[in-house]
């Protein structure tokens, strides 16, 4: 059997969202083929956790000694939403290693994880994206400049960060300052959107060499204000319905934008894309390479939505990276 790691934890917030994601690998990869061992990466350590002993993993070869055997992994499945598992840095150290893993390479998983230089990027092929500013710590900014080109209400996010860790949606002109401040303890660049008005959606896929697969549509209908991290992780503060209730040729064609946004940026593995449909008209949200995979994430709702199983599409993706 091969061995694969299940990479969980990272260096950001989004943590915690991590630990649950890896719940959810562990029984979505097929145990009857491959043996599955979890690995924590943080700042403080590398290690896998068998039978609640910490066995440290050797960063030179990506190895670890288990009762005297040394245990190589033939395949990494990174599951660390936020640095270092979404922004490249682990791409490129497994590309270093030669261990083939689930996410796209170093370059797309680092254009993707900045959101204004993956809208700005995607906005030259034709791609619909909101209004937006830029600022970066340590650099001056003026409020009210911001709000006079975007208008009210705006978002306020981390540029390098997910699952609405840092988010403030700003409905007046004195809260700006104390958003992008917010937004700032979690990332080092804070991008200010154009608030979009409409029906909130996303899609999920992934390409093999040898079939492509893209999945039933969610609709997402926040309780909240916004999508925020309440609704996204509380049952009751959010409905998620799959498939969204959107005309066919809306749907087929956030299906083939997403298509497109995933050759784009040359992705790999299973991708999640938002967007917003306003006026009918579709803009792009932001690009996850490596989506959350809860047991009630949408990844996983999409996936029976389309009739597949989850642990033959995982299988799928495994044995084309190592192939």
């Amino acid at each position: 059997m091969k061995n694969i790691a299940i990479i969980y934890g990272g260096y950001s917030s989004e943590i915690i969202v991590s630990e649950k994601s890896k719940e959810g690998v562990m029984t979505f990869i097929d145990e009857t083929k491959y043996k599955r061992y979890p690995i924590l990466i943080t700042n403080e350590k590398w290690c896998t956790i068998i039978d609640e002993e910490e066995y440290p993993v050797d960063k030179n070869d990506f190895s670890f000694m288990v009762n005297g055997n040394k245990i190589a992994i033939d395949f990494a499945y990174i599951t660390i939403h936020g640095t270092p598992g979404e922004d490249g840095l682990l791409q490129g150290y497994f590309k270093m290693l030669n261990i083939p893993h689930s996410t796209c390479d170093t370059q797309a998983a680092s254009i993707s994880f900045n959101k204004f230089t993956c809208n700005t990027y995607l906005k030259g092929f034709g791609v619909a994206v909101a209004d937006s500013v830029l600022v970066r710590k340590g650099h001056s900014f003026n409020g009210n400049d911001i709000i006079e080109q975007l208008g009210l209400p705006c978002f306020v996010k981390p540029n390098a960060g997910g699952s609405s860790f840092g988010i403030t949606k700003v409905k007046e002109s004195s809260e700006i300052t104390p958003a992008i401040e917010k937004a700032f303890t979690e990332s080092d660049e804070v991008i200010i959107e154009q608030f979009v008005a409409g029906t909130e959606v996303t899609c999920g896929l992934y390409k093999t060499s040898k079939k492509q697969e893209v999945f039933p549509v969610t609709e997402v209908v926040s309780k909240n204000d916004f999508f925020d991290f309440e609704a996204k992780y509380t049952a009751s503060k959010v409905e998620e319905i799959t498939p969204a209730r959107i005309e066919d040729k809306v749907r087929d064609r956030i299906q083939s934008i997403s298509s497109l946004i995933y050759d784009i940026l040359g992705c790999k593995g299973i991708v999640r894309i938002d967007y917003i449909i306003s006026d009918n008209k579709i803009f792009l949200l932001e690009v996850n390479t490596t989506p959350g995979m809860t047991v009630t994430s949408f990844i996983p709702q999409q996936i029976e939505a389309a009739g597949l199983d989850i642990k033959e599409v995982f299988s799928e993706i495994i044995e084309n990276e190592m192939s």
